[in-house]
């Protein structure tokens, strides 16, 4: 992760800054602001701003269950209880505000998340550096059999090393027509872009609720999405653990690791523990919501 000296100098001053307050903290989050985590060769995720913790969860629960106890035990038990129940209001009460550096492609792939704020680096104002992603040789692989939106078998060392060198090519290649483009024939900057390839670093500020964002890392942290957009979804994962510790434990055992069963996998379920031997045929599912159930039942969750 290569960071400019300016962005340095703006994170040295940012780190060095303090503000009273009397609104709710979180002393590990305050650790991590304005620090890039990196992610991939040169993109990052850094924290710029966050409003409340555990605590604004309850908080917001309560207007409606009344005030009841407040230990923390007790607290804990309404956030794990909202989470198992789908009670989502009171998690929009904490937002977090987000400095991301990024791949053109994985931010296409981001932005379908349409529950944030977003403002995004203009190349129409300002001219893209000349950086680009370039994968790790063991992320090269094939297309899926399977999954028609997925990797299968890895490439091998040769045939990874030809696909680094024509990617790392054309990039070089597209950012110096790119240039020539705005140096040599003064062309428009919204007109020169549209020549780079989609492995070009841009950025954006991604400001969302805490709701939303555990539905985002719910995609994004599974074992299915895509490994550039993950590794980005992991590191805000670590983000999200420090800022609500309490929050995070029942996301984990409620969404990560939970599993959502339809109708009929929950009656093959009760017939199973009938003692009832139940198979494909005779269970009501297809065939591919039956791989799913038995994935399920062995211990590995299936989500989207």
């Amino acid at each position: 992760m290569d960071l400019s000296p300016e962005l340095l100098a703006a994170i040295e001053e940012a780190r060095g800054q303090r503000h009273e307050t009397r609104r709710a903290t979180v002393p590990a989050l305050e650790a991590r602001l304005y620090t890039p985590i990196p992610c991939l060769d040169h993109g990052f995720v850094r924290v710029i701003d966050y409003m409340g913790d555990d605590g604004a969860v309850v908080q917001a629960a309560r207007v409606s269950y009344g005030k009841g106890t407040k230990t923390t035990r007790d607290d804990r038990g309404l956030i794990r209880y909202l989470m198992r129940h789908r009670h989502t209001t009171p998690f929009e009460m904490c937002e977090l505000k987000l400095h991301v550096k990024l791949p053109i492609f994985v931010a296409r792939q981001w932005i379908r998340h349409r529950t944030a704020n977003v403002n995004e680096y203009s190349a129409r104002y300002s001219v893209l550096d000349r950086e680009f992603y370039m994968p790790r040789p063991e992320d090269l692989a094939v297309q899926s059999r399977n999954n028609k939106q997925g990797r299968g078998q890895t490439l091998d060392a040769d045939q990874a090393a030809q696909v680094l060198s024509l990617l790392r090519a054309d990039a070089m290649q597209t950012y110096d027509t790119y240039s020539a483009l705005m140096d040599r024939f003064d062309l428009a900057r919204e007109l020169a872009r549209m020549d780079l390839t989609l492995n070009f670093y841009t950025q954006w500020y991604w400001k969302i609720d805490l709701h939303n964002l555990l539905h985002f890392l719910s995609l994004r942290m599974h074992p299915h999405a895509q490994h550039e957009i993950r590794v980005y979804g992991d590191a805000i994962g670590e983000v999200v653990r420090d800022w609500v510790p309490a929050t995070w434990e029942a996301f984990e055992d409620y969404r990560l690791g939970g599993a959502f069963l339809s109708r009929q996998a929950l009656t093959c379920l009760r017939r199973m523990l009938d003692g009832e031997a139940v198979s494909q045929e005779d269970s009501g599912l297809s065939r591919r919501e039956w791989r799913e159930f038995q994935r399920v039942l062995r211990g590995g969750a299936e989500g989207k």
